[in-house]
């Protein structure tokens, strides 16, 4: 397991490495975008299903107003604190906000296009329409009135700008009509603005029967009954607008003493974040933008015109329709082989004794494996402890249940809840309290650190002695992301795993600060310097004439200490095999500097999550699976968790997924060293296949 089949020879290089250039880095932003930039391929891909091509376009949408609200604000920070530039961030921020706002624009404006010229005409063909209020029949404006009349009418609120009004707070993310409104009398113009509830459907239906239907934004009806709501006045013009807002928190946690209370004030106060991003209507006049702009204190560049319909993230709800001839075919996770084996009678715990076993998700059940071993220790009364960590959650999580009756039955349970993760800050709030009411050991991490790790202990008396049984995976234990995010978990009972966890527990919990573990590697101290060292030890490996392998996968790949270390290595000439479904800030192909490096990303069906490492150790390959992306704020800023996987058997299958993933028979995109990304796509002439696709046929064919 040395070597990946079809791989170019690497260039051997013995000879002193060139220094590193100054322009080494792409930077991460404009990764970012170009990552964006993928997920709207797959969209315009008429191969993909139309209901599936229209959630590619929500999923475009909904990265965009993250990408505002988190990155796009951490530049505003920089430019107002005058915080230098560094390494992938060496763009100077007014200078990357320029160009920002042009790639956004050109994005936008891509998917505007690709939403009415292609998807729009096709839903229309299968009987699914969206329409404006004058595509409506006079017998369905007649119901429509009334509708709007009776819910929506009572809960607008038009608000007037003038001397005696000042300008209204706009909320973060809702749709807005700006409206300009005249005194018959006097012929003064005024300027209003009226909130669309979001509390209400976007798209409402004028015909429907659940696979089928006429859809109305509900922007078209507000603005068509706006005289309802200035009576006596005439309505002038109207436009839509939408604001985005800094939805980054800052904690002094050193500082304040109730780390719950501090989030509380924190979410108030996120609400009221400055604007970062101004969407108008393509159509709105100058002198209604020029108001909005004043009011509003935005740059130039942080306006953003928008052709056809603002917020398509809401297109989720169309997705939601009883149209299987229109998405995906649906499957049935499978449960792993050796959980099948004897379900009835053996428990995990006894299979687990068997040895480990390695679940890959969606493909293998997430319900019958992690879910299964945690409501098992929940209920079996051989169980002493159960101690988890949760970064994210369901609305209805079956794993915090069985968390809660494991507490009741007498158990002691220990849950880290990060109140800190971002945008679930308020849902993890209401799970720390929820199972602080049952009787569950909740506690919030370190100081200064967001805990990302996804492990889960259980201590179980087995003939008068103690054995522990673990879980730690890529992925949050979330159900219903389960079906959705591409993750792997090792499940095991090796003593050596049993006793690391139970040290990072209490270094979670109380005062312990260890730094080093037997299979684990865990930030913010261990992981990089871990990553980095076995990079140099197939450096070392290549400058004496020996096989040298690299291979990761990863979400995102920015920091500069690893990347550099991937270059040295490359220059040294180890063969280097990145699969990074976002952000990547290495150029690959770089002769002299990473000509050894392919750089592959991965879309489809389900979000690819997992992080895989592969080091080639003269022949015998070093796997390690865990949270960790190699990013400054993972590395540095949060507790994460790595683990070796020594299952030979586990060992075959990471082996087996990472050749598959880099395979030249399969579909994907390839970054150049420019920066821009290919797409491989399958061809009469060459034909190539896509790897979800193709893992979800093997785990039906078993």
């Amino acid at each position: 397991m040395s070597s990946t089949p079809g791989r170019r020879p690497a260039r051997r290089n013995r000879k002193e490495p060139a220094p590193l250039a100054d322009d080494r880095y792409l930077n991460r932003e404009l990764s970012w975008l170009d990552f964006n930039a993928r997920v709207l391929a797959l969209a315009e891909d008429e191969r993909v299903p139309l209901l599936e091509r229209m959630k590619f376009v929500a999923i475009f949408a909904s990265n965009l107003d993250e990408f505002f609200m988190v990155r796009i604000a951490g530049l505003h920070r920089r430019l107002q604190t005058g915080l230098p530039a560094r390494g992938a961030d060496q763009m100077p921020p007014r200078k990357a906000l320029e160009i920002i706002a042009e790639r956004a624009s050109d994005l936008v404006a891509r998917q505007a296009a690709l939403f009415d010229s292609q998807i729009r005409p096709l839903l229309r063909e299968h009987r699914i329409e969206i329409i404006t209020w004058s595509d409506v029949e006079s017998a369905e404006r007649d119901r429509l009135r009334g509708y709007f009349h009776d819910r929506i009418f009572p809960v607008l609120t038009p608000l007037a700008v003038d001397p005696a009004h000042p300008f209204p707070y706009i909320s973060g993310l809702s749709l807005n009509l700006a409206a300009v409104v005249r005194d018959p009398e006097t012929g003064q113009e005024q300027f209003a603005r009226v909130k669309v509830p979001d509390n209400v459907p976007r798209f409402i239906a004028v015909t429907s029967d659940g696979r089928t239907g006429r859809f109305l934004p509900i922007e078209e009806l507000i603005a068509n009954q706006l005289g309802q709501l200035f009576s006596g006045m005439t309505v002038v013009e109207h436009h839509l607008f939408r604001v985005t807002r800094n939805a980054d928190l800052e904690i002094d946690e050193d500082r304040d003493e109730d780390l719950i209370e501090a989030m509380e004030r924190e979410l108030a106060k996120r609400r009221f974040g400055p604007p970062v991003r101004l969407e108008v209507a393509a159509s709105i006049s100058d002198n209604v933008l020029e108001t909005l702009v004043e009011e509003l204190d935005m740059d130039s560049h942080d306006i953003l015109r928008v052709p056809g319909l603002l917020d398509l993230s809401s297109l989720w709800q169309l997705h939601s329709l009883d149209r299987p001839d229109l998405k995906d075919p649906a499957f049935v996770p499978a449960t792993h082989p050796r959980l099948l084996e004897g379900e009835k009678t053996r428990s995990v715990f006894n299979i687990l004794r068997d040895g480990d076993i390695l679940v890959h998700h969606p493909y293998h059940s997430f319900s019958t494996s992690v879910q299964r071993f945690i409501e098992q220790a929940a209920a079996d009364p051989l169980v002493l402890a159960i101690k988890q960590t949760l970064y994210r959650t369901s609305g209805d999580s079956p794993v915090v249940d069985a968390l809660i009756a494991a507490a009741e039955a007498g158990k002691q349970v220990v849950v880290l809840v990060e109140v800190k993760a971002r945008f679930d800050e308020e849902a993890n709030i209401g799970w720390a309290r929820k199972l602080e009411r049952a009787g569950c050991h909740v506690v919030y991490g370190l100081v200064g650190l967001k805990t990302h790790c996804k492990t889960a202990l259980v201590v179980r008396e087995e003939g008068g002695q103690i054995r522990r049984y673990c879980h730690i995976g890529t992925g949050n234990y979330h159900p219903k992301t389960a079906r959705l995010y591409e993750d792997i978990g090792l499940l095991t009972a090796d003593p050596q795993v049993g006793a690391d966890l139970t040290d990072l527990f209490n270094t979670l919990t109380g005062y312990s600060r260890q730094t080093s573990y037997r299979r684990l590697l865990v930030a913010p101290h261990g992981i990089r310097n871990g990553i980095i060292e076995r990079v140099e030890r197939e450096t070392a490996h290549a400058r004496q004439g020996m096989p040298a392998l690299v291979q990761i996968k990863a979400n995102s790949l920015v920091d500069e200490r690893v990347v550099d270390a991937l270059y040295r290595a490359s220059q040294a000439g180890v063969q280097i095999d990145l699969i990074i479904r976002g952000m990547c800030t290495l150029k690959p192909g770089v002769p002299g500097l990473s000509e050894n490096i392919r750089v592959r990303s991965i879309l489809g069906r389900f979000l690819e999550h997992s992080r895989v490492f592969r080091f080639g150790n003269n022949g015998e390959s070093e796997f390690w699976i865990g949270s960790a992306d190699p990013m400054q704020r993972n590395l540095d800023s949060r507790v994460e968790a790595l683990i070796q996987v020594i299952d030979d058997t586990a060992r075959k299958e990471l082996h087996k997924l990472l050749a598959e993933a880099m395979s030249d028979e399969r579909e994907a995109f390839d970054l150049n060293p420019d920066g821009t990304w290919i797409r491989r796509v399958s061809t009469p002439d060459n034909p190539l296949t896509d790897l979800q696709e193709t893992l979800l046929r093997q785990m039906v064919q078993g």
